[in-house]
């Protein structure tokens, strides 16, 4: 059960923060990005996109691996990564560019980040168990 619980944590957090990854589109995230913000806004919007679609599709098969560990330290690094980046774009809400302040934006940072603690507690707790 745990795991099940684990798990659906987990796929919340990848849901957050694909959909988080739309609304950074919306919002114009590159304006924040040291190599992308020089750019012109059309060529780095360009950029932006085509660089995600490497991301995601190694973020699903390095947490859907065959093998079992890089499948699960997969998950574990993803899930940090999504406190990581939390604590980014809280670092971030000060600079005048930045405009992920609507409820939207802040559910889905910062509910992932929330996904991914859940997830890291539910995976501790549940080897801890079968440590006993």
């Amino acid at each position: 059960m745990r795991d099940q619980i684990a798990l659906f944590f987990f796929y919340l957090g990848v849901g957050l923060l694909f959909s988080h990854e739309l609304d950074a589109v919306t919002q114009s995230e590159w304006r924040l990005l040291y190599f992308l913000r020089d750019l012109p806004n059309e060529k780095a919007i360009q950029v932006f996109v085509w660089l995600h679609v490497p991301l995601f599709g190694g973020i699903a098969w390095l947490t859907h691996h065959r093998t079992p560990c890089v499948r699960w330290w997969s998950r574990i690094a993803f899930s940090a990564f999504l406190i990581v980046h939390a604590g980014l774009h809280f670092r971030l809400s000060d600079n005048p560019l930045y405009t992920f302040d609507s409820p939207l934006s802040i559910v889905l940072i910062y509910g992932a980040a929330i996904a991914g603690i859940v997830h890291l507690a539910c995976v501790r707790w549940s080897a801890r168990s079968s440590d006993a």
